[in-house]
């Protein structure tokens, strides 16, 4: 009993730590939670900026394996404990006591958590989720219908662990319930759709900024190298097929939809 609360306490706390809110706040000096929508997680920090938005996505990620990983070192014997440390670090992300209990959504704590345990299931819900986003270009959708799919996946693979089948079922449906809003906005049609083009108010957003695609953005040759071994892959591919010709079709695609073909 002992070890389980010690566990639950230090997962909670790890889980607690804001990093979305952190980043933003130190490296801006802004409250994220003033902006968008009002989330600390990635998905938000990204409207803001797409290099802290990646950032937060590894930190939260990390947090979670960090939990499990501490649980499956400390207390090698107890099988149950890094299921139950997944499932609270997750909490302690959704409801972190510093930021008076509003937390994050728990996709990517939960996404690092699992993974130690249950990485067949994660990596799949993972492609589910790249799916859905490709596809429909929520990103909330796809975490979503991730969400509910990882139980399923977790007790197909892994039946005879009642404990880590039970930490992600409730883990899905703390994560579920508190997507609910997204889910009120994907209902109404008022739910914002995910652009690497374009951050909040308009501006491009950091990744194409960094791949040169804003004017005046920085210059980087490997970006140019690969947009012209890419280039030159369309071109031979489209003379084998069709006949030489000065630049073809495909090579012209790519040219006109590259995010860096102003570098």
């Amino acid at each position: 009993m002992t070890s389980f609360l010690i566990t639950a306490f230090f997962s909670y706390l790890l889980g607690s730590i804001p990093f979305g809110y952190l980043l933003v706040k130190f490296s801006l000096g802004e409250d994220i939670r003033q902006r968008g929508s009002g989330n600390i997680g990635a998905t938000n920090v990204s409207r803001i900026s797409t290099i802290l938005g990646i950032a937060t996505l590894l930190l939260d990620a990390c947090k979670g394996s960090a939990a499990v990983l501490i649980a499956l070192l400390v207390f090698p014997a107890q099988s149950s404990l890094p299921a139950f440390a997944a499932l609270f670090v997750v909490l302690g992300h959704l409801f972190p006591v510093w930021l008076k209990f509003r937390g994050g959504k728990g996709v990517a704590t939960g996404m690092g958590a699992f993974l130690l345990l249950a990485p067949k299931s994660v990596l799949a819900v993972i492609a589910i989720f790249f799916l859905v986003v490709l596809f429909f270009r929520y990103v909330s959708l796809g975490s979503i219908v991730a969400v509910m799919f990882f139980p399923i996946l977790v007790w197909i693979f892994h039946t005879t662990s009642a404990s880590l089948v039970f930490a992600a079922v409730m883990a899905a449906v703390l994560i579920l319930l508190k997507h609910r809003e997204n889910l009120r906005r994907l209902a109404s049609g008022t739910e914002p759709r995910f652009s690497l083009r374009h951050s909040e108010g308009g501006r491009p957003s950091a990744i194409f900024q960094l791949l040169g695609r804003a004017r005046g953005a920085p210059r980087f040759p490997l970006f140019w190298a690969a947009r012209m071994c890419i280039a030159f892959a369309f071109g031979r591919a489209k003379r084998k097929f069709s006949g030489p010709s000065s630049r073809s079709g495909a090579t012209n695609f790519f040219f006109r939809n590259i995010p860096f073909r102003n570098v």
